[in-house]
């Protein structure tokens, strides 16, 4: 079954295949499954044509993968034009929103500790 350009296995359970499409979560999924009125443990194969259709009909009415992509980067790119503390943070590839930064966030500075170690010094016996 294909929605919004996302292929989804057939031997996954329904519940657990729509959450591969970006912008379904598992509580969403489980939502359109209620809706439709199919069970959560049914797979892919199982499906019958009007099923599969009123599962794309629901889903293609959330704002989904390349849609919600373009909107998140219109999103970022706003941020950045007017030059907002987020949009700085952005532009820096630094945590946005008020995470930690001097042990966490080591993918972009390295895994590497610059700093001195906590103050706690080793003797070594020889």
């Amino acid at each position: 079954m294909r929605i919004a350009g996302v292929t989804l296995p057939d031997d996954k359970q329904l519940v657990y295949a729509l959450p591969l499409i970006f912008g379904i979560g598992p509580t969403r999924a489980k939502k359109i499954l209620k809706d439709v009125g199919i069970a959560e443990t049914k797979k892919g194969k199982e499906l019958t044509a009007d099923e599969e259709q009123s599962i794309r009909l629901l889903a293609e009415a959330f704002t989904i993968e390349g849609e919600l992509k373009r909107e998140i980067g219109q999103n970022v790119k706003r941020l950045k034009d007017i030059r907002s503390k987020r949009g700085m943070r952005h532009e820096r590839r630094l945590p946005v929103r008020n995470q930690r930064t001097k042990t966490n966030s080591r993918t972009v500075r390295g895994n590497t500790r610059k700093t001195m170690g906590s103050g706690r010094r080793t003797l070594e016996k020889t």
